[in-house]
């Protein structure tokens, strides 16, 4: 069985930890490892603060969108906004690469790539940055999902 949903979400705060907390509902219910549902969890925070940090500057009506699914033993989660998109060095370097251990931004990337088993940066083709993650899935001995 196959899960996936799409999700729109006003840029603020709020919507940061209530999208978390759907797709931390969903792995539950299936039956997914609680620490493996936590690093997922994590991994879309940060990816979703980004969002609201770094998009669309101070458009009140911005929004951005996430999908997830579980297909088979993989998580895919997809979170896409309408900013001015990845610039081409962030783009064309390693995640793992912080430029300095002094900087206030960038870290949000590393502890997705730290959370992750796969992660992948790109611009949207008409506007916006889409962080793609995936992870591999542990299940409890209870799942209604097992792959």
């Amino acid at each position: 069985m196959d899960m996936r949903w799409t999700v729109h979400l006003p840029r603020e705060t709020a919507s940061v930890p209530m999208v978390r907390r759907l797709l931390m509902g969903a792995m539950e219910t299936a039956g997914v490892d609680p620490g493996v549902a936590a690093e997922i969890g994590l991994a879309l925070s940060e990816a979703c603060a980004n969002v609201v940090e770094h998009a669309e500057g101070t458009n009140p009506e911005a929004e951005f969108e996430v999908k997830a699914g579980i297909t088979g033993n993989r998580c895919r989660v997809e979170v896409s906004d309408t900013g001015p998109g990845f610039t081409p060095e962030r783009l064309s370097s390693p995640l793992h690469h912080v430029t300095s251990t002094g900087a206030e931004n960038g870290r949000g990337l590393l502890l997705i790539e730290a959370m992750s088993d796969r992660v992948q940066l790109r611009n949207h083709p008409r506007k916006g940055a889409v962080i793609r993650f995936e992870k591999s899935l542990r299940w409890r001995k209870d799942a209604l999902l097992p792959a």
